[in-house]
């Protein structure tokens, strides 16, 4: 699938600190790279284009950006997928309500996506992979783990994976089996069905079924299972272990407990990532913004009534990316008047030192992207410059390129 093109990073003086991120699988802080390492990966999953892109969306996709951006200023060769889920049940029934073709959906609300990363100063992936384009993999994959034993087949025809097949199941997203049970019924999961080994077995391929699209594989007709999708990508683009895998703390289970049992049922390697990275839902004036209440902040929307994205960026930035934050006029109002000051520090033809910003910025970024640590010392240095200005002609240059290049923020009017 073709991918997004965005702004590219300049490059800044020295490098800072190496990153560290909390890890869900050991609820602390882990160091993503390995010292010494000139290669990083991460696996971030995607949208499923049954609608567009909402402000859910685009903090999840901004935090994986920082981490983009800061591994790119610490000079390492990042390999960054992430996937868009373009067969799947919400994406069939939203075409159905609105009497449109699945395909022609995926492709629109995707198309819309692009545009609004490519607004957001999101850099786009290295590889950006649909889940069609997976099929053949998928295919190969659950045969092959039907011969492993850790697959067989339901009476419906459909695969399951059996989740007793991988010794450290559960280990990605450390839930008790209760707390498995309820996420998997409220996520798009069948532990309740008749005929399963186990209620918390996923299913791989789907037996064809009325009015959904099917495609010949090893295992017969079909189409994949979402959590096989992601193993299969990650698999064929990164390799048996990741650095970062990462998405919104709803994909915790079963989501990317399920992908990592896949892999690491195919491979035997374990853990397939380094590091499991969850950033926290977004609200909205004190209440959870959902598609059943009806209560979505879109990007598009914003940008067509005149929001700049760069201050939509900013507003995202504004808490830690793991906390679970309100959206409100007040905090777009708030993000505005920082990025004007922000941009009219820059504008100074003299200014006090940048250097001392880079360095903050970089620290607080390295620490779990601390993100209120970064802005406010953005903050001081342009409360500095406006109010007495300097001695120092580079500094706007070296500032601006912090701020749009690690942060990703426009400065430009």
């Amino acid at each position: 699938m073709e991918s997004w093109t965005a702004p590219s990073v300049p490059a800044l003086p020295g490098h800072g600190p190496a990153l560290r991120l909390h890890d869900t699988a050991s609820a602390g802080l882990r160091e993503t790279v390995r010292p010494g390492a000139e290669r990083a990966t991460m696996y971030v999953c995607g949208i499923t284009p049954y609608d567009a892109t909402h402000l859910g969306h685009a903090a999840t996709m901004v935090t994986f950006d920082l981490v983009h951006r800061y591994w790119l200023d610490q000079g390492l060769d990042v390999h960054y997928v992430q996937n868009v889920t373009d067969v799947d049940e919400p994406l069939f029934e939203r075409a159905e309500r609105d009497g449109t073709d699945w395909q022609v959906l995926g492709l629109r609300e995707t198309a819309l996506y692009r545009e609004d990363m490519v607004a957001l100063r999101v850099l786009p992936p290295r590889h950006y992979v649909g889940a069609v384009e997976s099929i053949p993999s998928v295919g190969k994959a659950v045969a092959e783990l039907l011969d492993k034993g850790a697959a067989y087949r339901h009476e419906s025809g459909d695969v399951y994976y059996a989740v007793e097949a991988d010794p450290n199941f559960g280990s990605a997203s450390r839930y008790d089996r209760e707390t498995m049970l309820r996420y998997a019924r409220e996520r798009g999961g069948d532990p309740d069905r008749e005929g399963k080994r186990d209620p918390l077995d996923p299913i791989l391929w789907n037996a064809p079924r009325d009015g959904e699209p099917a495609w010949e594989s090893p295992v017969g007709p079909g189409r994949p299972g979402w959590h096989i999708e992601c193993a299969c990508i990650a698999l064929d683009h990164l390799g048996a272990a990741i650095d970062v895998q990462g998405g919104g703390n709803d994909l915790i289970y079963p989501h990317h407990e399920l992908s990592a049992a896949h892999a690491e049922s195919l491979t035997g390697e374990h853990p397939f990532a380094r590091a499991y990275v969850h950033t926290g839902m977004i609200g909205l004036d004190g209440e959870k913004m959902s598609k059943s209440l009806g209560n979505l902040v879109f990007v598009s929307k914003l940008r067509a009534e005149g929001v700049d994205p760069a201050a939509v960026r900013l507003a995202l930035l504004a808490q830690h990316y793991r906390a679970d934050r309100q959206w409100s006029a007040a905090a777009l109002a708030e993000a505005e008047l920082r990025l004007g000051r922000w941009r009219a520090a820059v504008e100074r033809e003299l200014a006090v030192p940048a250097g001392a910003v880079l360095t903050a910025v970089r620290e607080r970024l390295a620490d779990d992207l601390d993100t209120p640590g970064a802005l406010a010392a953005v903050d001081a240095w342009a409360n500095e410059t406006l109010a007495h200005g300097g001695e120092d002609p580079s500094a706007p240059t070296l500032a601006r390129d912090t701020i749009g290049g690690i942060l990703g923020i426009d400065c430009t009017r």
